[in-house]
């Protein structure tokens, strides 16, 4: 049997720009002999719909439109995600459901039964779980139907389940050879690989062959990367669709055939999935031009990097904004850069409205020394000047603080915080690093000389990132154990790091909720992003590790 993974870029209520895209791939799957064309969870609607869900008039608007989607799609047999409208009370308002396409109608509608409500996922919120095995019979064979979360629950893969029950398994009991699964899966580092490990664990368990549709393409902080697969009843890899593109992968589950072994470089997938991420978010909310301060430093050159492959670089402008303190190498690293790129450039210097602003404060900070407050009213200049530009021209500034700045508060809130998207905001400044190196493995895109410089806010003399934080390679470690990994800081200062520095970082994190909180959205790269994955209290008194 021939079967066509569907992998799809949504846009969140284009209803129509969406059932679009199912019919052309629709029809690229017949063409291609597929009698079955399967494509990922809520791609009718767009994923994640949120609180779009439970508005009536985008429901409505949902059920007229894929009636309309199966009346368009012939030749060809098609499972469709999409929210559909539940009656059952009490419950939920809604469905995730596949619907399955037939002969010019909506046969059939399969729902989710396994809700995830943890990380970025808050699917209890709305939907009501289906309760039954899902399959149909299609060439003389049993199709089971599953989606995304149904398949997240194999008791041999997973240490801890977090279900009772098991969709793949009940499928595979009812004797379906074949199981489909049409999903959402967002991306974070190493995430393809764990997919597939996990489906070729459950494909020999269940003794089915077993294929997975994933959407692909960015909607606001989420990354879908695609990489759809299918796997055979002895676990191997029979097809595989490319990362973060769209793509009609036909699988012929009857004469499998082992896929080539992907070539995946880590700093690669990092670099395409921001690209993607920050051209989807642009695109889908109307912009198409971008603005972003060019420091002569790594975070915004790789920032600049990003947008121009993502936009095009007649479609980015890069703006220095030099104050008293700022070195003559950084301004000639961010011109190296713009020309390297070949993106616009210009200077608008800020010191004569530093002058100014300080003059109009001078009354009331007479009997107070200079200190971090005349810092940061730098850094809000220079936001106010991105602004500003933004407006004019009609671009999305784009922020360019890491991480690990953002994890310990070394930013200015209504500064460089200030923006539309903060495309690294969930990299490491370790990992910038490494993604930098890889931009510049075969020629010097970005200036080696803002790889090699000491990192710094250059917001007073000889000031670097280090007079204030631990060394990178250091803070990161403790990031990474203390936010992804979510480890006691026991077990922290355990792994080999000084406990004074451990809980001063661990302090930073805690106080900073409040910044991380007004910031703009940013890119989910990592298993565990600050934003809608992590939600801590602003105002709480907790600190671990000390008496409370």
């Amino acid at each position: 049997m021939k079967i066509a993974l569907c992998q799809i870029n949504s846009t969140v209520g284009d209803l129509s720009g969406n059932a679009q895209r199912i019919i052309a791939a629709a029809a690229r799957a017949r063409e291609a002999g597929a009698v079955l064309a399967v494509f990922p969870e809520l791609c009718l609607s767009g994923y994640p719909p949120q609180d779009l869900l439970l508005r009536p008039a985008f429901m409505d608007a949902v059920a007229a439109q894929l009636n309309q989607l199966a009346s368009e799609i012939l030749g060809v047999t098609a499972l469709v995600g999409t929210p559909t409208t539940s009656q059952k009370r009490p419950g939920r308002p809604c469905y995730n459901s596949a619907a399955l396409l037939r002969d010019g109608r909506v046969e059939t509608l399969f729902h989710k039964r396994l809700l995830p409500t943890y990380d970025v996922f808050d699917e209890d919120r709305y939907f009501e779980p289906g309760n039954s095995p899902a399959f149909f019979e299609l060439g003389g064979n049993k199709i089971g139907v599953t989606i995304c979360e149904d398949i997240w629950n194999d008791g041999d893969f997973w240490r801890e389940r977090r279900y009772s029950s098991d969709p793949l398994h009940d499928l595979a009991s009812l004797g379906c050879s074949t199981i489909v699964n049409l999903s959402a899966s967002p991306w974070h580092s190493g995430k393809e690989q764990l997919r597939e490990q996990m489906i070729r664990c459950a494909a020999t368990d269940e003794n089915c062959s077993i294929l997975l549709c994933n959407a692909v393409g960015g909607n606001d902080h989420l990354v879908f990367d695609g990489s759809s697969f299918a796997v055979s009843p002895s676990g191997t890899v029979i097809a595989r669709s490319p990362s973060f593109e769209e793509s009609v992968t036909v699988v012929d589950t009857e004469c499998p055939t082992p896929a080539p072994e992907p070539t995946t470089i880590p700093e690669e997938m990092i670099y395409r999935a921001l690209v993607l991420g920050t051209r989807d978010y642009l695109h889908k909310c109307g912009f198409s031009k971008a603005v972003l301060g060019l420091s002569g430093g790594i975070d915004s050159s790789l920032v600049a990097v990003i947008a121009a492959d993502a936009l095009g670089a007649e479609n980015v402008l890069g703006v220095s904004l030099p104050a008293p303190v700022s070195s003559e190498g950084s301004l000639r690293d961010a011109e190296a850069l713009a020309r390297s790129l070949g993106i616009g450039y210009t200077v608008v210097p800020i010191h004569q409205p530093f002058e100014s602003v300080c003059w109009s404060l001078s009354g009331v900070f007479a009997p107070y020394p200079t200190d971090v407050t005349e810092e940061n009213i730098q850094s809000r200049l220079r936001g106010l000047t991105l602004m500003a530009i933004s407006n004019k021209f009609k671009s999305l500034v784009l922020t360019t603080g890491n991480k690990s700045e953002l994890a310990v508060g070394y930013c200015t809130i209504y500064g460089d915080m200030s923006g539309g998207l903060a495309v690294i905001s969930d990299l490491p400044k370790t990992v910038v690093y490494q993604v930098c190196r890889w931009i510049n493995r075969e020629r010097e895109i970005i200036p080696d000389s803002c790889i090699s410089k000491p990192p710094s806010a250059e917001l007073r003399e000889n000031q670097t990132d280090q007079d204030s934080l631990p060394p990178y390679d250091i803070l990161d470690s403790i990031l990474h154990q203390y936010v992804e990994e979510n480890k006691p800081v026991r077990d922290i200062i355990a792994s080999g790091h000084d406990p004074a520095t451990v809980h001063d970082v661990v302090r930073l994190v805690d106080l900073n909720e409040y910044k991380r909180q007004q910031a703009a959205p940013g890119l989910k790269i990592t298993p565990r992003a600050f934003g809608r994955g992590r939600r801590m209290p602003m105002a709480q008194r907790f600190r671990e590790g000390l008496p409370h």
